[in-house]
């Protein structure tokens, strides 16, 4: 497929007709239900006096309603699911059409002191994460950051296989993400976990028959009241009885309940996504090991999640005031679901971090197997073991107009060091942040933007965007020779592509200029590899010392007193630079 949107186009037709037909026959049944209402009734006024011809037609409108009822409830969910999918196919055309600056920004995991994800944009307004997440719980967008900022180099082709694979599922992806987004989760999975690992049971191993013993003798003491044998007031004693037992852990399964009904949704929630999980065919290594990680118990994850949702939904139904006294009087139903409750975590507490765990892996690589679907002229990274780090045709950055988008080619070899001048709006800045994305991108697994490209894995940090900060009471020169000294420490422990932009901006131009000479010269002593823009021509001599070094460079021209740009990355250096142009253009001298 060589354009996505024809398929959101249909997919979207497709769920707009079906979410037109389940409403349609949402319609229908709440009329059958309100017919079926309105008959039992009038059938009840004209038999009140036949009380066996009243029963029937009560015993009959119930069962009918309560039919009627469940079907309604399965019908909504039906629809609510398939409005999920017309949502998530609008989604779709509309981030396609560069309408995105509305989504999650992922400001949260912004970190100055991160090896490169400030410099690069990788958080923020019209960011790279704005553009790729497709994430539905918190769990799985705080996966999809962390894989984002790894700068993990290991098992990259492993990866690149389960992005590949999920990329070539778009239903299933689509049905596990509107799964997700039916539920409103209050309590993170991290703190389900911790309470769960933490839990202390308070109920004696007895409780586990007592119930069921108690709940015997309520009925045999039922069957002996409709014998005759003994009198109402027995019965109430019993009831007594009941309530004074239970009230016994009234208090500790009041704090009990009060935990579990902020958590009852988050399992429902995670049973219905681990099925998803746990019934489709995966193929690649990856994605089979994580399904082996949620099939590995006798009985499947998506059940003993469900199970335990079903526990916690008869543990809420305590605030019934009906269910409170007569369930826990004549049942001790509070100590029977308590119970089960609490030997569930006994037995999988120690689990359910590994399930969640997995659920988090498939939403965060929906977003990354999403982004290869919708890229499909995108090429992942043919991995490496040679002197190449870089060897990429057509390189561009994802982020921009297809349209307007100037590619270029790069070939860049282990312990290269380019220095690459231009004039100001040349595109200096926009190269860097593009080669920066491309290591991240591969490494991540995703395919990048380039028509080919060969790759030889490597960590990356940059040194693009410095900040003085009045908080920390440091100026900006300080805030780069702290960045600068990162990176120097950096290299000494292990190989990494360092990235620099326009390096000591805050000293005096002839400083500037000696200064990064050196530093170039420290790196490139270093065996370092990477790139650094500037404006200061006089660094790029340095090439002619060494052979590690070669320059590049941006153009510009003036032609018909307008400033003209190619934007196209050239081997030598610049000679024309634009800011006295400007300045006089502007008429600002």
């Amino acid at each position: 497929m060589k354009n996505p949107i024809p398929y959101y186009q249909a997919q979207l037709k497709k769920f707009q007709l079906k979410v037109k037909s389940l409403n349609q026959k949402l319609t229908r049944l709440s009329t059958l239900r309100l017919l079926v209402f309105s008959v039992t009734a009038v059938g009840l006024y004209y038999t009140f006096n036949q009380w066996q011809l009243a029963l029937i037609i009560s015993v009959a409108g119930i069962t009918i309603f309560i039919y009627l009822l469940s079907k309604y409830t399965d019908i909504r969910s039906k629809r609510d699911l398939n409005k999920a999918l017309v949502n998530i196919n609008e989604e779709e055309i509309k981030i396609a059409s560069g309408d995105f600056h509305h989504r999650n920004e992922g400001l949260l995991f912004q970190d100055p002191n991160h090896f490169y994800s400030l410099d690069i944009d990788l958080f923020g307004r019209g960011s790279f994460f704005q553009f790729i997440n497709r994430t539905t719980i918190n769990e799985g967008t705080q996966k999809l950051a962390n894989d984002l900022t790894a700068n993990n180099i290991n098992n990259i082709i492993t990866r690149q296989e389960a992005i590949r694979e999920l990329a070539s599922k778009p239903e299933w992806r689509q049905h596990f993400s509107a799964i997700a987004t039916l539920i409103n989760i209050e309590t993170p999975a991290i703190k389900i976990i911790d309470w769960l690992k933490n839990y202390q049971p308070f109920l004696p191993k007895p409780m586990q028959w007592i119930p069921l013993a108690f709940t015997i003798a309520t009925i045999g003491l039922f069957v002996l009241l409709f014998l005759n044998i003994i009198d109402g007031s027995f019965l109430g004693f019993w009831l007594l009885i009941g309530l004074l037992f239970t009230g016994n852990y009234v208090k500790k399964t009041n704090s009990l309940s009060s935990k579990t009904d902020k958590v009852k949704d988050t399992f429902r929630q995670y049973a219905l996504l681990l099925d998803q999980i746990e019934n489709e065919k995966f193929t690649s290594v990856l994605l089979q090991h994580k399904q082996q990680q949620i099939n590995s118990e006798e009985e499947k994850a998506s059940a003993i999640f469900s199970t335990f949702s079903k526990s916690l939904d008869a543990l809420d139904n305590r605030n019934n005031l009906v269910s409170a006294i007569f369930g826990n009087g004549f049942l001790l139903s509070d100590i029977k679901n308590t119970y089960r409750v609490e030997q569930w975590i006994t037995q999988y507490k120690n689990k359910v971090a590994d399930w969640f765990q997995v659920v988090s892996f498939f939403d965060a690589y929906n977003s990354l197997g999403n982004f290869a679907f919708n890229h499909p002229n995108y090429v992942f990274p043919k991995i490496t073991d040679n002197k190449t780090v870089i060897n990429a045709q057509d390189l561009g950055h994802p982020l921009l107009v297809v349209d307007k988008r100037i590619d270029s080619n790069l070939l860049i070899s282990d312990q290269q060091f380019f220095i690459v001048t231009g004039a100001n709006m040349a595109g200096k800045s926009t190269f860097l942040r593009t080669v920066s994305l491309h290591i991240v991108m591969a490494n991540v697994g995703l395919p990048v933007c380039a028509k080919a490209s060969e790759y030889s894995p490597v960590k990356l940090i940059t040194s693009m965007r410095t900040t003085d900060s009045l908080t920390d009471d440091s100026s900006y020169f300080f805030s780069e020779l702290t960045r600068l000294k990162f990176i120097v420490d950096a290299i000494v422990k292990e190989p990494y592509f360092i990235v620099l932009d326009e390096i000591l901006k805050g000293t005096n131009s002839t400083d500037k200029a000696i200064g990064s000479r050196k530093f170039v010269e420290k790196l490139v002593a270093s065996n370092a590899k990477g790139i650094i823009a500037t404006h200061d021509l006089s660094l790029c001599e340095i090439e002619k010392e060494l052979d590690e070094v070669k320059n590049h460079y941006f153009d510009v021209e003036i032609i018909n007193d307008e400033l003209y740009f190619d934007y196209k990355f050239k081997e030598g250096v610049c000679q024309n630079m634009n800011a006295s142009f400007l300045l006089k253009k502007m008429e600002i001298i």
